[in-house]
């Protein structure tokens, strides 16, 4: 009898849609190692282990663009709808080449986070397409105007044809699905005890004075780490591979590591907005500062979020850029809601996709 199989369609932007779908498929593959999870995405395959500690099929395919960007925070508009007009000319023979990938390897469900295309290759292939998002891209190139109004009503008819809408928390209306189960935060669980993560590094300092830089795949360009000079008798560490080697300053080179490995470790996080860094935190109650950003629409949501639900510091680039970091002196400020987001939304999506291979509903 052959294996039950996963079909998981990841948007080709940045690391955090990788993240969020690598987190439930590895708790898919827990509770039943007998699905054959099969990732579709361009991410690195090496990001995709250090959440899927099993194995998978990786097959890289891109079947959108999400933005062009130069780093976390600058965004290529005209090389985007550029890009947009390519993917929505060539999009039969897109997907065709799935539906034939899908029919020979017996896709018994897609799972999108969240390439619109997706629902038109389950369509096609007359399977089911479930998408898990906290935004739509229509949302993004909505509010962009102009010649993207378009793009969005396209994609916006792709996503009707979706079967099923896992909607995370920190999230826009996503009124273009058609059935939406609101579900909690998702996110990778830390792999080491805080205790473990001092002795191997060799890290000294309180939590409180132990700061994590993590600014998504692109990083940032020109991170003011002369700042850090500042600090002397506190603790830094950044996964950016082209900081400078600072005394105060640990990079975290190799694929041992993930960010979430070091929030318990850290008083506070410093990060750009972004779905996958917040959820993180908030799943572990850790403090987050956040710089602004301008243009994308989601950003103001997810800053809107952590003023809600997260201990918080947002600033903008000039005090990010151009200060001595003195928010970092300064009380993070309190949640205004006193009630939690729930925090099962890894376990949840992955529950109901076992379900529905072992009952075929």
């Amino acid at each position: 009898m052959s294996r039950p199989v996963l079909y998981i369609a990841i948007t080709n932007h940045a690391f955090g849609h990788a993240v969020r779908a690598s987190s439930v498929a590895a708790v898919i593959q827990q509770l039943c190692p007998e699905i054959l999870l099969v990732l579709v995405t361009t991410a690195p395959r090496w990001l995709l282990e250090s959440y899927i500690p099993g194995d998978f099929i990786h097959r890289p395919r891109s079947f959108d663009i999400g933005v062009v960007q130069s780093d976390s925070l600058n965004m290529d508009k005209e090389a985007t709808l550029e890009k947009l007009q390519q993917i929505r000319s060539s999009a039969n023979s897109i997907i065709a080449g799935e539906v034939n990938f899908i029919r020979t390897n017996r896709v018994g469900l897609i799972l999108a986070d969240i390439p619109p295309l997706a629902a038109d290759i389950a369509k096609a292939a007359g399977i089911p397409c479930w998408m898990m998002s906290n935004f739509g891209w229509d949302f993004i190139y909505r509010d962009w105007g102009g010649e993207f109004g378009e793009i969005a009503d396209w994609i916006s008819e792709s996503y009707g044809k979706c079967n099923r809408l896992f909607r995370l928390p920190l999230h826009e209306p996503m009124s273009a699905f058609p059935q939406i189960t609101d579900v909690g935060l998702t996110g990778g669980t830390p792999r080491y005890s805080p205790d473990e993560l001092r002795q191997k590094l060799d890290l000294k300092s309180p939590q409180e004075k132990t700061i994590l830089l993590t600014f998504g795949g692109l990083s940032l360009q020109q991170i003011p780490y002369q700042v850090l000079s500042n600090f002397p008798d506190w603790q830094f560490i950044t996964f950016d591979r082209q900081a400078p080697d600072l005394p105060n300053l640990l990079k975290v080179s190799g694929y041992d590591y993930r960010p979430v490995d070091f929030m318990p470790l850290c008083g506070r996080v410093v990060s750009k907005p972004g779905y996958s860094t917040f959820a993180e935190t908030l799943r572990l109650d850790i403090p987050l500062v956040s710089l602004t950003r301008d243009g994308f629409a989601e950003a103001n949501i997810l800053l809107q979020g952590i003023q809600d639900y997260s201990y918080h510091q947002i600033l903008t680039p000039a005090e990010f850029f151009q200060s001595d970091w003195e928010f970092l002196y300064q009380e993070p400020q309190l949640p205004k809601e006193s009630q939690r987001l729930k925090k099962d939304g890894t376990e949840a999506i992955a529950k109901t996709i076992v379900s529905y291979f072992e009952t075929g509903s």
